[in-house]
């Protein structure tokens, strides 16, 4: 007889969580409520990145509530970063699909079913996500859909296609699907992005994985079936927090490059790097000379477009760091 805790199943939702007492109920309330189900074999487990509030009385509560409808699985993970949470949920995942949501993302009720269908459908998609919708605390500033992707709103239309991986034009790691074996195969078990960490704001860490999928031959898919709402409070919205987001999205960006780079190739990647993002700095700056003090999604993408430009110094710097 299959042990309980070995045996596979359909689908896991994995949930990486911080300080997340507060949001999981939403959440899990949500899962618990999906339709089109009945005949999936299927599990929750949440990754406790360190909380320090009641996470982990929370999710006990709602352990007792999920045994009728699937188990719900709860592990802590001691190294900070949501890339070691994302790897964490890897492991601990007994679904031949993963289904990723942040605490901060409210699935529709049908968006479970709606990822795993598309797997079937799609058989050599390795990776797969849908649209994600912004739910706003506060109105968002003017012009705020130029740069409503680098907070994981993802709205790309009702028609199916593939990501353009090579251009780094990908999903967010919220609200992502990704075959488990697929994963196991191909993603180093130690990331080179960790995530936002005290002190160290670079992204990128959901991108990594996703390269070393694509370098494998695996597609990426959008789904626009696969509908999800991210929370955004109003503090995201704040020109100090935006800023500071668009420079580690910059810093990120040669680092990513790198991935399954040949050693020949990293010279050029440095120059187009540098030159490109120079080109874009100059031609943005002389666009918005006159309002780039007072427009916050102009200064948004000039911090990106720097952070771009001085990537392949960042990158080098973080070398003789750690050499």
């Amino acid at each position: 007889m299959t042990n309980i805790l070995t045996q596979k199943l359909d689908i896991t939702v994995a949930i990486p969580t911080y300080n997340g007492a507060e949001r999981l109920p939403k959440l899990l309330d949500l899962l618990l409520a999906q339709t089109g189900v009945e005949n999936l074999n299927w599990e929750i487990i949440i990754v406790d990145n360190n909380s320090s509030d009641r996470t982990d009385i929370v999710i006990q509560n709602y352990q007792k509530i999920c045994n009728s409808i699937c188990p719900l699985r709860y592990f802590l993970e001691t190294k900070q970063g949501a890339a070691f949470a994302r790897i964490r949920g890897v492991q601990e995942a007994r679904g031949e699909v993963i289904a990723f949501l942040d605490d901060d993302n409210l699935p529709a009720l049908d968006w479970l079913i709606a990822a795993y269908n598309f797997g079937i459908e799609h058989p050599q998609a390795g990776v797969w996500s849908g649209q994600i919708h912004g739910s706003y605390e506060v109105s968002p500033p003017k012009n705020f859909e130029r740069i409503q992707g680098f907070l994981a709103i993802r709205e790309h239309g009702n028609q199916p296609h593939l990501f353009e991986a090579k251009n780094l034009r990908l999903p967010p790691g919220a609200a992502l699907v990704v075959r488990k074996q697929v994963w196991c195969d191909h993603v180093p078990t130690i990331p080179i992005l960790s995530g936002k960490l005290p002190g160290v704001f670079v992204q990128g860490d959901d991108y990594e994985p996703l390269l070393y999928i694509h370098s494998a031959g695996w597609e990426i898919w959008y789904n626009p079936n696969m509908h999800t709402y991210h929370q955004i409070p109003h503090w995201r919205l704040e020109k100090a927090y935006l800023l500071t987001l668009a420079r580690g999205c910059g810093l990120c960006t040669f680092q990513l490059r790198m991935i399954k780079t040949k050693s020949w190739q990293k010279p050029i990647i440095f120059i187009k790097t540098f030159l490109g993002n120079l080109y874009r700095l100059i031609k943005h700056i002389i666009k918005y000379k006159k309002s780039l003090k007072n427009d916050t999604i102009a200064l948004f993408e000039f911090e990106f477009y720097l952070g771009s430009m001085i990537s392949p110094f960042y990158y080098i710097k973080k070398l003789n760091i750690f050499s």
